[in-house]
């Protein structure tokens, strides 16, 4: 091997790199186990040591604790434990915006009709533009009533035509999607989680967060889907709108229909007394005589008009905002704009029930509907305390809104009125002004707050507000009880894939296995070091990667290695043979090839995927990268000192010398037996996938919420299901996953509704509905965020919002098409006849039918999950990569006696280059199943039909390089070619 001394240097070089990265993975760790041990397993006493060492040196003298912990491997949610969510910009809030909040039909109709009509990956503004097209007539987008106004003054005019316009709209809406990542950036950098991770998703309005570690489900997602609009409202008080609220009640009467027959109530005179009347169950007015006042439980004061439960909310926002309702609103009141507290929970000190509450209030609005002072004019804020000892916010103006602030607490003060704090429509406090206008732009934002909740307010005042809502499309919530459990199943699946690996390579190579496993140990140690350095994040997936990499870092070995047997049989001294077989015409050509292939799969599958699937794909390739570096180089090393001190090396042991040699089947001769079979079970999949059992798709592919739930002692989930549906009023599937204490939770209740109540809403009626297969003890706290291995509840939550499914579905179809169309232009380049591409793809093609049909036929049988996902297609995608690769040793070889000596007629040929490589080809696809049994059997639930999908299709994926792929070619070459190749070779 030439230039040897440069690839040692080189090996020494990265090993070095590698270990000194890996190195602040382990010093990070032992500073986390040392917090562990001094917080005793207290959560939030580790945060706070970890913290108060942030600064300290910890390593080498040189590097703090944060310098260490940000040079780590970073690991996934699924190991960490943490919550992911994917945003979606409102591009229609942008849009509306934009116009001025435009009242043209138009306009509207357009705007509606683009999220109606919305297909696949396609965006909400190109279905927007469509829309718009499609309805327009005479009007233009640049109408002075549209996007003519004064908020694009300059930018767009009434001149222009609609595709200038639509320059100016993409523009705009790209800013707004910068500036919503800006905003989150700020806000998620400020919240304190360790690591978080940001990013934009191409073109399409989407922002993934994903926060290692983080535990507060509800809290999280709130902070990242708050708009944060802030604004100052003056106040209605309470006497000056019990008269209109009398009168909606009365108006009511005719058209709400009661809920009980009882006598007519007689009409009462103020809202004060029918709440007096209430207390005292009076007969006039029981339940069903007063829609409104009914939903009362009592009366307010000052700006609060009346105090309700926070389930009545919805059906007095109904009321209120009917049309003739609101027009009994008097004349100097018919701007009025009613909006909600903040729920608040009182405890009754005599029976410790808790009740809560949440207030109602009448704001002052106008014409255009905007807040006297935004929240703009905020320059910072401040977590606090008022002056009662209670969490507040404190805020500072500029100099505009100062003046604004005195002015609005100057009205205050002479009308001895309120001013309300809302943020996001929701008012947080409506204070009095008692001691004259304010200056300087100071305020304060009091009422019933945990520290949590300033703190996180005061993060998004600081931050900003977003310049459209930002709705939570997809989210996952994975425990760190489960993270615990997967990084023990992960590291369980590695160490013995591991040990089997180098155990086979040893017993079927001898001493040449042991230079294989030194190479696949130096492999594993550039691969880390590659992650550390950098800062690409692990994943259970990931790991499965990892574990596979050991399967297929030997390949290149074993295809030397066997090479290197064939040419020591032919009568080649040891150093031709190994000259040989690392030469381009002996296994080199074939290693490339291959390798290609499981490249652009994996880069497919990077492109495509999201999430853990990345992860997977990630490691994947830098695998591929670094085992080809050490199966090539670094075991020729020690092959080459062999051959320099004359010792003897014959690539196999006394025992397996002879296996897989002298094979002399007629593989081609029996291919109407194998077309019939794999035309049966090709049909067989198709009939089932089609029109009998169909495919179990998960999630990712149809929308809707998953909870995987583990309970104290097993359930029997069929009566679990029945409760569910029960109290969600539709259809909720409960499956046992892994062991029976856990199941899986299958709901698509309210998944076309977007925001942090709706979720929260899912999440409470879930604890309410299984709280009886838990102690006393549980709370809704521990349930949904499961903070250690100990509590029961939800380990792991998901959600996909529809439209997210469709494009998952979308991009996974053509993930699946795109590897297959790559790889098979690939192969046309490379052997420079479109037969070889064919037979490859027909092999693929049926490998792709095969295990669809086995998922199709056996997923409501098998005591492991089948769903179609995204890990699923992760699988597929690997099943097509290896695949190919089998494949295209056996067309090498064919190529390879084509254009040499080899005699005989080229079914012969033919049978020849199948038969001479078979020792390769099993001895991978046995290397690769005994890892991937080893995965299926140690790496964990969450990953077990990923991993059986990947061992049906390397079964599968074998037999049709073997008895698809050569037989298509030789089908599909004209006999003129053939004769050809005949002829050349002497017959």
């Amino acid at each position: 091997m030439q230039n040897k001394g440069l690839v040692k240097f080189f090996a020494i070089l990265f090993a070095l790199v590698s270990i000194y990265s890996l190195s602040f993975t382990f010093v990070a760790n032992k500073v986390k186990e040392d917090a562990k041990n001094f917080a005793g397993g207290n959560p939030a006493k580790e945060i706070k040591y970890l913290d108060s060492i942030g600064k300290e040196k910890v390593f080498l003298d040189f590097f703090t604790y944060n310098e260490v912990k940000d040079k780590q491997i970073n690991k996934g949610l699924d190991l960490e434990g943490g919550i992911n969510v994917i945003l979606q910009i409102s591009v229609k809030d942008v849009l509306k915006q934009l116009s001025n909040n435009s009242k043209n039909p138009v306009f509207n109709k357009a705007l509606e009709d683009a999220k109606l009509n919305q297909k696949g990956n396609q965006s909400y503004l190109d279905a927007f533009f469509e829309a718009f097209d499609a309805n327009k007539g005479t009007t233009k987008l640049a109408s002075p009533d549209i996007f003519a106004n004064r908020n694009l003054q300059g930018q767009i005019d009434f001149n222009m035509t609609d595709d200038q316009v639509k320059k100016v709209l993409v523009k705009k809406i790209d800013e707004s999607v910068e500036s919503a990542f800006g905003v989150l950036r700020s806000r998620i950098d400020k919240f304190g989680v360790t690591q978080p991770n940001i990013v934009k998703l191409g073109q399409t309005g989407r922002i993934l967060i994903e926060l290692p570690g983080a535990k507060d489900v509800d809290r999280i997602k709130k902070l990242v889907s708050s708009k944060a609009e802030l604004e100052f409202w003056e106040t209605y008080k309470a006497e000056e709108m019990m008269g209109f609220l009398q009168q909606a009640n009365e108006a009511l009467k005719a058209t709400v229909k009661s809920d009980e027959k009882v006598a007519a109530a007689k009409p009462t005179d103020t809202l004060t007394k029918l709440l007096t009347d209430k207390k005292t169950d009076s007969a006039s007015t029981k339940k069903g005589n007063n829609p409104l006042f009914d939903k009362f439980i009592s009366q307010g004061g000052g700006p609060v008009l009346v105090i309700a439960s926070p389930k009545d909310t919805a059906t007095i926002n109904s009321y209120l905002k009917r049309p003739e309702i609101l027009n009994l609103l008097p004349a100097d009141k018919r701007y009025a704009k009613f909006a909600w507290g903040k729920p608040d929970v009182k405890v009754d000190e005599k029976t410790k029930k808790e009740t809560e509450t949440v207030e109602l209030y009448a704001l002052k609005g106008n014409r255009d509907n905007t807040a006297p002072m935004s929240g703009g004019v905020i320059v910072d804020a401040r977590d606090t305390f008022d002056q009662m000892g209670k969490p507040a916010v404190s805020m500072k103006m500029n100099g505009a809104g100062a003046k604004i602030w005195e002015e609005l607490t100057g009205r205050a003060f002479t009308q001895k009125g309120y001013i309300a704090i809302a943020l996001d429509n929701v008012v947080y406090s409506a204070p009095g002004v008692t001691s004259g206008p304010i200056s300087g732009g100071s305020s304060e934002i009091t009422g019933s707050f945990e520290v949590a909740e300033t703190k996180d307010l005061a993060n998004v005042l600081r931050a900003g507000k977003l310049p459209a809502a930002a709705e939570i499309i997809q989210s996952e919530v994975v425990g760190p009880s489960l993270g615990d459990i997967a990084i023990h199943a992960g590291l369980i699946s590695s160490i013995v894939g591991f040990l089997i690996v180098c155990f086979w390579m040893v017993f079927y190579y001898g001493r040449a296995g042991w230079y294989a496993n030194a190479a696949l140990i130096l492999n594993l140690l550039f691969l880390f070091g590659v992650m550390a350095s950098f800062g690409f994040v692990l994943t259970l997936p990931g790991i499965a990667g990892i574990v596979l990499t050991l399967g297929t870092a030997v390949d290149a070995n074993i295809i030397i290695y066997e090479r290197a047997k064939e040419e020591l049989r032919d009568g080649k001294t040891l150093g031709d043979a190994v000259v040989t077989s690392y030469g381009w015409k002996g296994a080199m050509r074939s290693i490339i090839d291959a390798n290609v292939t499981h490249v652009l799969t994996g880069t497919i599958l990077y492109v495509f995927g999201t999430g853990l699937v990345q992860g997977f794909a990630l490691t994947l390739l830098i695998g591929i990268v670094t085992s080809l570096f050490t199966s090539i180089f670094i075991a020729r090393i020690f092959i080459d000192r062999d051959i320099a001190h004359n010792r003897k090396l014959t690539f196999s042991t006394n025992i397996t010398k002879n296996w897989f040699t002298g094979f002399h089947f007629d593989f081609v001769g029996i291919k109407k037996w194998t077309y019939l079979f794999s035309s049966a079970v090709v049909v067989a999949s198709l009939i089932s996938i089609f029109f009998v059992n169909g495919l179990d798709q998960g999630v990712d592919f149809v929308g809707g919420r998953t909870f995987q739930v583990k309970f104290e002692k097993p359930v029997e989930p069929t009566q679990v299901s029945e409760e569910l549906s029960k109290a969600f009023g539709t259809t909720v599937e409960a499956k046992v996953f892994g062991t029976d204490d856990q199941l899986k939770i299958t709901t698509k209740y309210k998944i076309k509704e977007e925001g942090v109540e709706v979720d929260k809403e899912v999440n409470e009626k879930l604890f309410a509905s299984l709280k009886k297969y838990f102690n006393a003890n549980q709370t809704y706290e521990k349930f949904i965020n499961s903070y250690d291995g100990k509590t029961f509840g939800v380990l792991q939550s998901s959600k996909v919002g529809a439209a997210i499914s469709a494009d998952i579905k979308t991009n996974s179809f053509w993930a699946v098409i795109g590897a297959m169309l790559v790889v098979g232009l690939y192969l046309v380049i490379s052997f420079r006849k479109w037969q070889y591409s064919l037979g490859a793809l027909a092999a693929v093609f049926h490998d792709v039918i095969f295990v669809l049909g086995i998922y199709s036929l056996l997923y409501k049988y098998m005591p492991f999950h089948m769903e179609m996902d995204q890990h699923f297609i992760a699988a597929i995608l690997t099943v097509i990569g290896y695949s190919m690769n089998d494949t295209v040793i056996v067309f090498d070889r064919i190529r390879e006696f084509l254009a040499g000596n080899r005699k005989g007629h080229f079914k012969d040929v033919v049978n020849a280059s199948i038969n001479t490589t078979l020792s390769r080809t099993l001895n991978t696809s046995l290397t690769m199943i005994m890892v991937l049994l080893i995965m299926f059997i140690f790496g964990g639930d969450s990953i077990r039909g990923f991993i059986f999908a990947m061992l049906v299709g390397i079964v599968v994926g074998t037999y049709s390089s073997l008895f698809i792929a050569t037989p298509v070619l030789v089908d599909t070459m004209s006999k003129e070619a053939i004769e050809d190749i005949e002829k050349r070779h002497g017959n």
